[in-house]
């Protein structure tokens, strides 16, 4: 029964056990995408990329069975992962071909990911000006990319645009940002997006997170007595807040 081994191959994937699905999956006289996508999904989770990519590769050689937009979200991520750009763009043209790309948010996502972590930028920011939908999490993935590659004013703009388009950030908005400002000094931006988390009054682990980040932008921007300030107005620390 496809459909029970399908469930006992998603199964096992989300509790780690990597072989046991493969092992249903290697006796089933036959496979779907779902089935493809419970295994390359489970390898994905668990940081067994390559792995993924050679279940891609065998699903397209099976009679009938082509990937979904699912199977493409986690190769994509996959490729993200090991800096499998060279993958990562002939997947791209897989999806451009079958004119999935620019109305499916969740793959136009994936690919901006793909080439944010491959430090592809200028690439992640053409496709996010193709897509005809954006969302916070689009925005987020190329501010973060930006970030991370020390591109702080790079970041800033695009935090910017993203407001332009009535886009409110998030918390992981916030706290990439304030990692800009804190490396560039720019501690009006970082009062001005202070203002903002206490206006949201985002509490539990958001509130730790987003404490740390500003104590981190006022000390790096030498406004210590600020960030005393926010440490003692939080309320939860932990030891990543005080060694800030």
């Amino acid at each position: 029964n496809l459909f029970v081994s399908n469930a006992l191959i998603n199964m096992y994937t989300k509790r780690g056990m990597l072989e046991k699905a493969r092992d249903v999956f290697d006796k089933l006289p036959c496979h779907d995408v779902v089935s493809w996508n419970a295994l390359i999904t489970g390898y994905t989770d668990h940081e067994y990329d390559e792995e993924a990519l050679m279940c891609f590769e065998k699903m397209q050689l099976e009679d009938g069975i082509k990937p979904d937009v699912v199977s493409f979200v986690c190769i994509l991520r996959a490729c993200g992962i090991i800096g499998a750009l060279d993958k990562g763009e002939e997947i791209r043209s897989m999806i451009c071909q079958m004119g999935l790309f620019v109305n499916n948010l969740s793959i136009g996502n994936a690919v901006v990911d793909m080439y944010a972590k491959c430090a592809m930028l200028t690439k992640a920011q053409e496709v996010l000006e193709e897509l005809h939908v954006r969302d916070v999490a689009t925005w987020n993935t190329l501010i973060a990319g930006y970030v991370q590659q020390g591109q702080y004013h790079e970041a800033l703009t695009c935090f910017e645009r993203m407001q332009s388009e009535g886009l409110s950030p998030d918390a992981v908005t916030l706290i990439c940002i304030l990692k800009a400002c804190g490396n560039i000094r720019a501690v009006s931006i970082g009062e001005k997006i202070h203002e903002k988390i206490i206006a949201s009054g985002m509490r539990g682990k958001e509130d730790v997170m987003l404490g740390t980040a500003l104590v981190d932008m006022y000390v790096k921007c030498g406004a210590l007595e600020k960030a005393q300030e926010v440490i003692e107005e939080l309320q939860a620390r932990d030891v990543v807040s005080w060694s800030v």
